[in-house]
């Protein structure tokens, strides 16, 4: 398994931050990663509309879910609401925990990036590199010549951290429910959402704070990067005649 994962990830992530790295003027690893991550972007773009285009489905069927909460209204009748509510989920093709979607998608990418990173900043690991990317020797893990990628840095991870709060707290008020008593699930909906746009920043503080400055900086990137194709997204989706959008 392991193995498998340094072939699908890690090893194509290293031979890639090592390719920009060699073939920027400068051999900069800061503009490495920074080229790193928008291509990493690209490339999951199409997995993150699919997730904004599920989410935005579940705040478009508020109004089905008022119904049912309408018709199976009462203690009695809060299982077969439940059973009506999965129903409906399966029905639209929805899922009411697709928020978390663009937080695990990006988790293997950040894993691998930590072993890609872990070895090039010690220069080592070279023997994985394909035939047509050169060996560097040795890396200078800077950014822009002064910040030390090598590092934890606190201003790259603080930075991070307000930028995953504000990534979250988009998706919070685009998909925030109205509160409709004995609404089990809008409960732990809301409570998910509060912990992720609570925890998640926190968590993002805290691992900067300890792991090298380089993947801070990527996570700072990412998630800046998501927050513009988050706008790009419910700009175009709210153009639509059949969309109400969503109220915060």
């Amino acid at each position: 398994m392991i193995q498998l994962f340094n072939e699908i990830f890690s090893k194509p992530i290293f031979n890639l931050l090592i390719f920009l790295y060699t073939t920027i003027p400068g051999h900069d690893l800061g503009l490495a990663i920074i080229l790193l991550t928008i291509i990493i972007k690209l490339l999951l773009w199409p997995l993150s509309n699919g997730a904004l285009r599920s989410q935005k489905a579940l705040t478009d069927i508020q109004p089905k879910l008022e119904a049912l909460k309408k018709q199976y209204a009462g203690k009695e009748k809060q299982e077969e609401l439940a059973r009506e509510m999965m129903a409906l989920y399966s029905k639209e093709k929805v899922s009411p925990f697709s928020s978390c979607l663009p937080v695990l998608i990006q988790l293997p990418v950040f894993i691998a990036l930590y072993h890609a990173l872990s070895q090039g900043l010690k220069s080592s690991g070279f023997d994985q590199l394909y035939p047509f990317v050169t060996n560097p020797g040795t890396i200078t893990p800077t950014l822009f010549g002064f910040v030390n990628l090598a590092n934890p840095s606190i201003p790259l991870a603080v930075l991070a951290g307000v930028s995953q709060y504000f990534q979250a707290k988009m998706m919070v008020t685009r998909q925030q429910p109205r509160k409709t008593p004995g609404a089990g699930d809008e409960d732990m909906l809301a409570t998910m959402n509060k912990q992720m746009l609570y925890m998640m920043p926190v968590l993002t503080v805290i691992l900067g704070w300890k792991l090298p400055g380089g993947l801070a900086l990527y996570w700072l990137l990412t998630n800046v990067l998501t927050v513009l194709q988050q706008k790009l997204y419910f700009k175009h989706a709210d153009k639509g005649p059949d969309v109400v959008p969503a109220k915060p």
